[in-house]
């Protein structure tokens, strides 16, 4: 017998342990403990609002007897396209690979164009980069198979959840290899250590459907004939050609934005956010957050969420890494940038988070000669001060989090997570005054919200500025191609669209749905 969408709440062990949760149900549904036989869970959420106790929230399918769950049901149906129709889809970030597989559902053939490396040699690049050993501005934390978020969190939550079911991509990558608990956490993730394996196998299926990768082939124009595209150039002088084009290159790659605006391609400022990343031990994080002395086994790493208004814009954290490490993101010498990683099981002693600030056009009146592009010349500076401030190569600027809101430099620097390592900087002083001065602000505010955020235990780290794109290419809202080139279809954060893994690989879904309309192959 089934019993569907049993809702429980109950303590961290006995979610965990299960045969305390088979008591529980048995109880709960008026049945005998061992005749039930699985134990499927459809939802399950945290729930630390008591100051009393943590409670995890459940929802299971319950199955009794000899009954078990039916095989999760995927979707997607390949067919080999070697010999149909192709598209060019540039960069194999989130928007670009699964663009590629939803072209291959629907008839048409998809060539991928990436500027790095695939994931395993992309993987010696980054070592490198973590030893401080130099910097391949072609393959990093940002360029290679899989985009920026392949060494990352994983994480796959997106508010654009109200306006379109993504459960499709969270079945993709669990199809692809992505862990059970991807489909009924509130707040999935898959950890880096996870996603390179599942990235690789997400290829190998567009390679035995008749797509084709290309790896360290950098695309340097796009082939234009009377206001229709045909095709891309690469680096060494080879033209590819095709009737339909997906823009997927990712928010850091300037040239590529350089290249569009001598093009002639309509693009828009955006709104974006810069700051800092703010690392605290994860024990604090957890005391906090679960009002406890230690979390215990049955927990995972607490995590937290926190916004506040300063002189008018928005002070917020952006991708919270529990148990994660900070990691160097830097696409340019002479510029450093940080970002955050976690793996599945989030075991770092660590916590972070980007804590930002709303960029908004007023704040870049010095920029205003540079037009469009206003906010990629910031950003790019902002980028370089940090460099300079730092300790060259990939060693970052840091300031103990009490002394950066008091505004003194700090002697001395806590441990971190940052392998190539930090040195004592003011940030307070040489960040950009609105910029610094609303980062403090919202520091105290946050302090009011968690009691103990604002620590000498805790450390910021220069800068975080890849939060998103700063510029949008403009394109129609009903064919998603570019209202100034017919056949380009600009696709996910690099063309300011999407805000993460799942929100750019749902629009990467959508350009190849649409694309499949404009030639006419139905879906």
């Amino acid at each position: 017998m089934v019993y569907n969408n049993i809702q429980l709440t109950v303590l961290p062990k006995q979610a965990c342990v299960e045969n305390l949760l088979k008591e529980i149900i048995g109880e709960k549904i008026g049945v005998n403990p061992q005749k039930i036989n699985t134990i499927q869970v459809i939802r399950k959420s945290i729930d630390a609002r008591s100051k009393v106790q943590v409670k995890i929230n459940l929802a299971v399918n319950v199955y009794t007897d000899k009954t078990t769950p039916e095989a999760v049901s995927y979707p997607f149906k390949y067919n080999n396209v070697a010999d149909k129709p192709a598209v060019i889809v540039v960069g194999e970030g989130p928007a670009g690979l699964f663009a590629a597989l939803r072209l291959i559902e629907l008839g048409i053939k998809p060539i991928i164009i990436e500027r790095g490396k695939e994931v395993s040699e992309r993987k010696k690049d980054i070592a490198l980069l973590n030893q401080n050993k130099g910097l391949n501005t072609e393959s990093n934390y940002c360029f290679g198979e899989g985009g920026a978020g392949t060494f990352s969190d994983g994480k796959l939550y997106t508010r654009l959840k109200k306006k379109k079911d993504c459960s499709r991509i969270l079945l993709n990558f669990h199809q692809h290899g992505a862990q059970d608990s991807i489909l009924f956490e509130a707040h999935p993730h898959i950890g880096t250590d996870k996603l390179p394996v599942i990235i690789k196998n997400m290829r190998e299926t567009i390679l035995k459907y008749g797509g084709e990768v290309h790896f360290e082939s950098k695309m340097t124009d796009l082939l234009i004939n009377d206001g229709a595209i045909e095709g891309v150039q690469l680096a060494n002088g080879e033209k590819m050609f095709a009737k339909a084009v997906i823009l997927a290159t990712g928010h850091s790659a300037r040239d590529v934005y350089e290249m569009l605006q001598n093009k002639g391609i309509t693009m828009e400022a955006k709104g974006f956010a810069m700051g800092v990343r703010v690392e605290h031990p994860q024990a604090l994080i957890d005391k906090i957050q679960y009002h406890c002395g230690e979390r215990g086994e049955y927990l995972p790493a607490a995590s937290y969420s926190l916004v506040s208004q300063v002189e008018g814009r928005g002070v917020y954290s952006f991708c919270m890494c529990p148990g994660g490490f900070i990691v160097p993101a830097s696409t340019n010498e002479k510029e450093t940038v940080v970002n955050g990683m976690s793996p599945a099981n989030r075991n770092s002693e660590f916590a972070n988070s980007g804590v930002v600030v709303e960029i908004c056009p007023e704040d870049l009146e010095a920029y205003k000669d540079f037009g469009v592009m206003a906010g990629l010349h910031f950003q790019q500076e902002f980028e370089h001060l940090s460099f300079v401030n730092g300790g060259g190569n990939a060693i970052a600027p840091a300031q103990r989090l009490t002394d950066f809101v008091k505004g003194r430099l700090s002697c001395d620097l806590p441990d971190t997570s940052y392998l190539p390592g930090l040195i004592s900087s003011p940030l307070h002083f040489w960040m950009p005054d609105f910029i610094s001065k609303r980062l403090r602000e919202g520091f105290k505010e946050f302090d009011k919200k968690m009691k103990g955020f604002v620590t000498n235990d805790a450390i910021i780290v220069g800068v975080e500025s890849r939060t998103s794109s700063p510029i949008r290419i403009s394109r129609d809202e009903e064919t998603l191609q570019s209202v100034a080139l017919k056949g380009l279809y600009p696709c996910g954060e690099g063309a300011g669209y999407a805000g993460g893994i799942t929100s750019s690989a749902m629009d990467g879904e959508s350009c190849a749905e649409k694309i499949a309309e404009w030639l006419g192959t139905g879906i």
